[in-house]
């Protein structure tokens, strides 16, 4: 519960930056691009930080390559969920819940 995620973009130290495009989901650590454009190539290096010990581990190093034949693969349009079958939440907390819409 006290790790949190972030993505190198090529080197260090040039992060991705969440914007309206790019998300990192801190409950999976997963990054999502939405609309990938030609100046998202390159290589994605996750970056796991404990903040209890305050140490980092890097994953290996994941290439993005835009495809030119239209072809989706594995990733044809869905509704992603990851929603516990119940969430207890303090009275006045705040929750947040991530969804996600995959694509063309």
């Amino acid at each position: 519960p006290d790790l949190s995620f972030a993505w190198i973009f090529n080197e260090y130290p040039s992060f991705v930056q969440e914007d309206s495009r790019r998300f990192v989901s801190q409950e999976t650590g997963h990054l999502y691009i939405a609309k990938v454009e030609p100046s998202d190539v390159g290589n994605y290096t996750c970056v796991v930080t404990s903040g209890a010990t305050r140490s980092h581990a890097l994953g290996s190093p994941t290439p993005l390559v835009l495809r030119t034949d239209g072809v989706m693969g594995e990733y044809e349009p869905k509704i992603e969920v990851q929603f516990p079958e119940t969430l207890p939440a303090a009275k006045g907390s705040t929750v947040k819940l991530e969804c996600f819409a995959l694509g063309k």
